[in-house]
C-alpha cells in the first residue's frame, strides 16, 4: 500500500466533495424554504448568491488535480457539470455582484422548479462523485 498523487488527488477529491454535497443540500433546502414561504426571496438569495463561485470554484479544482495527475474517467464524468456551471454563469440574470440568483425573479414558478431541479440533481451527482472517488482512492491505494 503506497501513497501517490492519485491517492492524494481522491483524498482531496473527496473531502472537496462532501463540501459541495453540503453546497447542493443547502441549494434544496433554501429553494423549498422559498417554495413553503418560509423565507424572503431577498434574504434567501443573499444567502445563496455568495455560495455559487466558491462551490464552481472548487469543482473546477478538483477536476483540475484530476488532470494533473492522468485520472480521464473521473475529469470526463466531470466535465458535463463544468460546463453547465459555466453555461449558467455566463447566463446568469443581469446583477451587480456575484451570484445567480435575482430575488425578483425568483419566486415564478419557472425559475423556482427549476433552481430545485437543479439542485436535486448536483446534489446527485456530488454523492454519486463521492462513492466513485472513495472507490477510486482505494483502489488507487491497493493497486501500487
Amino acid at each position: 500500500m503506497a501513497f501517490n498523487f492519485t491517492a492524494f488527488t481522491y483524498i482531496v477529491a473527496l473531502i472537496g466533495d462532501a463540501f459541495l454535497i453540503f453546497f447542493a443540500i443547502f441549494h434544496v433546502i433554501a429553494f423549498d424554504e422559498l417554495k413553503t414561504d418560509y423565507k424572503n426571496p431577498i434574504d434567501q438569495c443573499n444567502s445563496l448568491n455568495p455560495l455559487v463561485l466558491p462551490e464552481y470554484f472548487l469543482h473546477f479544482f478538483l477536476n483540475l488535480l484530476f488532470l494533473f495527475c492522468g485520472e480521464w474517467y473521473s475529469l470526463c464524468l466531470n466535465i458535463p457539470l463544468i460546463a453547465y456551471h459555466i453555461w449558467r454563469y455566463k447566463n446568469r440574470p443581469l446583477m451587480s455582484g456575484p451570484g445567480l440568483y435575482d430575488p425578483t425573479t425568483v419566486l415564478k414558478t419557472d425559475t423556482l422548479s427549476r433552481n430545485l431541479r437543479e439542485g436535486w440533481i448536483k446534489l446527485a451527482v456530488y454523492l454519486i462523485s463521492f462513492f466513485y472517488y472513495i472507490y477510486g482512492m482505494v483502489y488507487s491505494l491497493i493497486s501500487t
